[in-house]
């Protein structure tokens, strides 16, 4: 299985104008039988199993920087934690990298967790990552006081240092933007919540669009990208936040590579029906405002 992108597709545009990847993934994991298949599979086809790998990816498509995050999807908790220190080794060798380091709320995870939020100080560090896909729930009010003494400490870290906090958001399950709405709103004022994927999936879409931008305008520090839209998330998003006024600096580009597609992640911005000043704002300047001098 080829791991490095250059290996399958020999790219012949790149993008148009400056562009700055948000949210991607870093490192190699094992093929997994998923969903009781047959055999182990690699469904992404290629993986970034390094700094350098990831570097060539975004010189191919013409992109400036980028923000990486361990690369996970199969059900072995300690997984995206081995590929923290490749995000450390990443973002230190090269300053068009920064990068978000795993946690997880469970409790089975905790000592994983508060080990790797000692270095969420260190120079390149701008998110911390969670998903509940590997179990839990974003719902403060399903927590034990276990779980909730590690959600604290994760929220006094992300404070502390200033980093953004990326939630894997997807329609059903315990990821559902159900669930997310009561942690936004008893988080949402102390410290940066990015809503990773927009909901994921038409439900999701639709609850989350007036949600969204009644957060921005009631004072939450939300934040998204629109991986995984379908269809009409994205314009609709793109176009609600042109009618109400609000919003316009809450929305960055982001591929989620390997795990979606770059060149369709680009042009749901490039081609939405909206202002060149709003796609710039969302492919680049959005990202340099959240980041600053991190960036």
């Amino acid at each position: 299985m080829a791991a490095d992108r250059e290996d399958i597709v020999a790219f012949t545009e790149k993008v148009k104008g400056r562009v700055v990847d948000a949210h991607s993934h870093i490192g190699e994991m094992d093929a997994w039988q998923f969903y009781n298949l047959k055999q182990p599979v690699k469904p992404t086809v290629y993986e970034f199993a390094d700094a350098a790998a990831y570097l060539r990816h975004l010189d191919g498509v013409g992109v400036e920087r980028g923000l990486i995050l361990p690369n996970y999807g199969i059900p072995v908790q300690s997984q995206p934690f081995s590929l923290n220190d490749l995000v450390l080794d990443s973002i230190a060798a090269n300053d068009r990298l920064v990068g978000g380091l795993w946690v997880s709320f469970l409790p089975q995870n905790k000592e994983m967790t508060l080990k790797t939020l000692e270095r969420a100080g260190e120079s390149g560090v701008v998110a911390l990552k969670t998903t509940f896909l590997l179990g839990g729930n974003p719902d403060p009010s399903t927590w034990d006081d276990e779980t909730r003494s590690i959600a604290e400490a994760c929220f006094d870290a992300v404070e502390q240092h200033d980093l953004v906090f990326h939630f894997h958001t997807s329609a059903g399950g315990t990821s559902d933007i159900n669930n997310f709405v009561p942690l936004v709103e008893e988080f949402g004022k102390r410290v940066k919540i990015y809503l990773v994927h927009f909901g994921g999936g038409v439900s999701g879409h639709i609850k989350l669009v007036p949600q969204f931008l009644d957060w921005v305008e009631e004072g939450y520090k939300v934040y998204c990208d629109t991986t995984w839209t379908i269809g009409f998330g994205a314009r609709w998003l793109f176009t609600e936040i042109e009618k109400r006024g609000i919003g316009e600096d809450r929305v960055l580009f982001a591929s989620d590579e390997p795990w979606s597609d770059f060149w369709s992640e680009y042009y749901k911005i490039q081609g939405a029906p909206v202002s060149d000043e709003l796609k710039q704002r969302i492919l680049y300047r959005n990202y340099e405002d959240l980041y600053g001098e991190k960036k």
